[in-house]
């Protein structure tokens, strides 16, 4: 069975915890469990005050059997920041916000960069999404069409490099759509003529949305899943609604983090959980405790605090 914890970030004290709280023990070979594996959903660098700890702990676990880990937006980014060009100069010219939280990380391997480089070419090969069967397991958003671009991308034999280089050259291709898709989620991206005030009193030009949702006749505010702000409470105008394919009841339970919940909820739908509790802010670190039920049990989720 299957421990799935949230996006660490760089607290591997929080972490540690963690794991002693769900009964694993400390071994020679890292923190195991007799019979159950702890699952990572990703985002395992940056922000906190940890981050050489925290890669080491969760590669350990991962390298002995003790753990699955799949790749989140913030370590991919932490791979392109060091991609060449078809020149052999820095993939990236100008560095936007995206890559700022990679800066903690970079410095705390300043006197270590051996390490951090075979840190990199470990988490370029970490899968994009697990699949096992009765549950999944996803950075930001399970898509069926993104997950079978993956598959053949990866049946083509095209390296991680090449498909992370796209990412960032060309977002709009399908595949790097399908890259950005499920560890990014879905944006709702306002069209230019439309203005919305959210509470803080700024007009946001996007926000993230409930993937698992038909935008149809919802309001802003019920298709967010943006933990910042709160939006209005009317109707999306259908002309702009965007195209989306709604998670089914019925489908397999899936895992995710990436969205800062705080507060939560974490359970989201009966099939549904995200397991972010914010760490960076809350210093709160979350998971979901799964014995092989259909239905997710509030019960189940587990959080230590600093």
């Amino acid at each position: 069975m299957y421990d799935i914890i949230g996006d660490v970030h760089g607290y591997a004290t929080l972490l540690k915890k963690l794991l002693l709280q769900m009964g694993y023990s400390k071994t020679e070979k890292g923190y195991s469990h007799p019979s159950r594996k702890a699952v990572f959903v990703g985002d395992f660098v940056n922000r906190g005050p940890e981050i050489r700890k925290t890669v080491r702990l969760v590669r350990n676990m991962v390298e002995n059997g003790n753990a699955l880990a799949i790749i989140g937006n913030h370590e991919i980014n932490a791979i392109i920041y060091y991609l060449k060009d078809k020149d052999g100069l820095a993939l990236i010219k100008s560095p936007g916000k995206n890559f700022l939280a990679l800066y903690k990380t970079i410095n705390q391997f300043a006197e270590y960069e051996d390490e951090w480089k075979s840190h990199r070419k470990w988490m370029s090969g970490l899968p994009l999404f697990l699949d096992l069967g009765k549950i999944r397991i996803v950075h930001a958003c399970w898509s069926d069409s993104a997950v079978e671009l993956i598959k053949k991308a990866e049946i083509e034999g095209k390296s991680r490099k090449s498909i992370f280089r796209k990412v960032y050259k060309k977002p709009k291709l399908p595949l790097s759509k399908s890259v950005l898709t499920l560890t990014k989620g879905i944006d709702f991206k306002m069209p230019g003529d439309l203005k919305i005030i959210n509470n803080k009193g700024i007009s946001p030009q996007s926000f993230r949305m409930r993937w698992w949702e038909e935008p149809v006749g919802k309001t802003f505010e019920e298709m967010s899943f943006d933990s910042k702000f709160e939006l209005p409470d009317y109707e999306i105008p259908h002309q702009v609604a965007p195209q989306n394919n709604p998670y089914p009841e019925n489908a397999p339970i899936v895992f995710f983090g990436h969205y800062c919940r705080q507060a939560g909820p974490f359970i989201i739908k009966p099939n549904l959980c995200c397991v972010d509790s914010c760490v960076a802010g809350t210093r709160i670190l979350t998971a979901y405790r799964w014995s092989g039920e259909k239905v997710l049990d509030e019960n189940n989720l587990v959080q230590v605090r600093k």
